[in-house]
């Protein structure tokens, strides 16, 4: 199992460091789906009993990352076209709302540190970084709508689909295409235009949509 070891024994928050953990494995695809979630092997990694083992994996599952097989047990969950389909109508509705909120609110600092994220983001050769880097140009200029519940269902979103779209930027043309959105969203940002941005984020959605559908249903043909 593709984890890194961690003494956690005498840690009271045991659960949520395992959590947090395997989430990571499984966004960044070091945990591959339909890897099954071993308690005794991950509570020997990290030093633990299987106690914060079972109540992560509890919450992996109320995420949608993970499902319970039929003599499998624990295992990482796939995601099937239409649930995909679904996730990123919601993401569309949503995010657009949150930026419509965070717009007005927005600082010089904050559009700041959001265009060093999207420079980076175009100048990042490395895959493994996009899907970070893209999380961070969105949240920052998310945060300002302080609407905390709408950004923890953006996130949890965004875990169930985050794998696929790193995969789907490297055998696309999605990095140029984001690139291009992400400059056309910061833009309307820096112009206070919160209309235009939440139209360009909704595109932006619904065009990586398309894009990662086209994606799985080629990988369902193989």
């Amino acid at each position: 199992m593709k984890l890194k070891s961690v003494d956690i024994s005498k840690t009271a928050s045991a659960s949520s460091i395992v959590f947090d953990a395997l989430r990571k494995a499984i966004i960044e695809g070091d945990l591959a789906v339909g890897e099954p979630l071993r308690q005794d092997e991950i509570a020997r990694l990290f030093n633990t009993s299987r106690i914060p083992v079972r109540e992560a994996i509890s919450r992996l599952e109320e995420q949608g990352l993970v499902k319970t097989q039929r003599y499998k047990g624990a295992v990482v969950a796939g995601l099937e076209p239409e649930e995909a389909a679904e996730i990123f109508d919601f993401r569309a509705l949503l995010e657009a709302e949150i930026i419509r909120r965070a717009v007005p609110k927005m600082s010089e600092e904050l559009l700041r540190r959001a265009r060093g994220y999207c420079e980076a983001f175009s100048a990042s050769s490395d895959p493994m970084t996009w899907g970070d880097l893209n999380r961070e140009f969105h949240s920052a200029l998310y945060n300002a709508s302080d609407l905390p519940y709408h950004l923890e269902a953006v996130d949890n979103a965004m875990d169930r689909v985050d794998r696929y779209l790193r995969a789907q930027l490297v055998l696309s043309d999605g990095m140029e295409r984001a690139n291009r959105e992400h400059m056309a969203i910061l833009e309307a940002c820096e112009k206070g235009n919160a209309e235009e941005a939440s139209a360009l984020t909704r595109m932006h959605i619904l065009g990586a949509k398309k894009s990662l559908l086209e994606h799985l249903n080629g990988l369902s043909r193989r």
